[in-house]
């Protein structure tokens, strides 16, 4: 057995069992791939796959098992590999950073230049995308660590931490009925039309359920992935933005439009950093997650990897 046969097996799951997707993906053919797995379970002496005909259509049982094994022996040769950078080269190398959008956009600029000036041999990929393709770039070691607000700690592959808190702001021209309100309601905000994220997206679990609990209808006109696109609608007169508050602070302020603190209405979500279970991280991996936080430490993320516990108190 060797390393190729237990990538096609673990790009073939990936790839809903389909042979030709998993062979474009590790730039091979599909019979090569067939013809790997068929010898690696020969050797092993079970069925990986279970076939209808020439088709795979599922994981045995003994499957199950196998993959579990193949995943760790990978991720086993990937931190090897890590360990090799960091003491041939300490002080370069790729950190790869999975994120959504908000988080790059006005979160991790600030970070990632302090990182860039302690370690100016580091080049620095950047990730974008929902919380859900945040955590697979992590599972599958795209990225080596990822930062967002949703859906991280929900997968029991992952070590997630606290970052910071954060809140929601209500943004409006200044020109507008709420601009002169002092206090403003969810019973008030209902009726009115609504420009906020995608429900998969920056805390909008939080809008929604906040209005749930009062039994109200929120009327949702737009949604978006970006802050910005949703400032640019409320400019327009499209209706009132529920943003981030990071997209309404410092630099990234809109002098033409008023924002409005939403915590009491939608509550604090939390944002969260990243890694995979079981993964080598080097020093600068390290380092960045420090900028991003002063309540993350080197020593923290180390217990937390080499230890069971998923989640720390802030």
């Amino acid at each position: 057995m060797n390393l190729h046969q237990f990538r096609f097996v673990q790009e073939a799951v990936r790839r809903n069992l389909n042979l030709t997707e998993a062979a474009k993906a590790l730039h091979t053919s599909q019979p090569g791939v067939s013809k790997s797995i068929i010898e690696l379970e020969e050797e092993l002496g079970i069925d990986i796959f279970a076939r209808h005909g020439k088709r795979i259509k599922r994981v045995t049982e003994p499957g199950t098992q196998v993959l579990k094994s193949i995943e760790i022996i990978l991720r086993e040769v990937n931190n090897l590999k890590r360990i090799g950078e960091q003491y041939s080269a300490q002080d370069s190398g790729t950190l790869s950073i999975a994120t959504t959008h908000t988080q790059a956009r006005y979160v991790l600029p600030g970070p990632v230049a302090k990182l860039r000036q302690a370690y100016p041999k580091v080049v620095i990929g950047l990730h974008q995308g929902s919380p859900d393709q945040v955590a697979k770039m992590l599972m599958e070691e795209v990225a080596e660590i990822g930062v967002a607000t949703e859906s991280l700690s929900n997968y029991p592959e992952l070590i997630t931490l606290p970052c910071y808190e954060w809140q929601h702001v209500l943004v409006f021209p200044f020109d507008h009925p709420l601009a002169n309100q002092e206090r403003i309601s969810l019973e008030d905000l209902a009726p009115l039309p609504l420009i906020t994220y995608h429900p998969s997206f920056t805390g909008r679990t939080r809008i929604d359920q906040a209005f749930a609990l009062r039994h109200l209808q929120p009327n949702v006109v737009l949604e978006a992935i970006d802050s910005d696109v949703i400032k640019t609608y409320v400019k327009l007169g499209m209706g009132v933005g529920i943003v981030a508050e990071m997209a309404m602070q410092g630099d990234n302020q809109t002098p033409d439009l008023v924002a409005r603190p939403a915590g009491a209405l939608f509550g604090t979500n939390l944002a969260r950093v990243a890694f995979k279970r079981g993964a080598y991280l080097r020093q600068f991996v390290l380092r960045f997650a420090e900028l991003l936080s002063d309540r993350l430490s080197r020593d923290l993320i180390l217990r937390a990897m080499s230890g069971t516990p998923d989640d720390y108190e802030l």
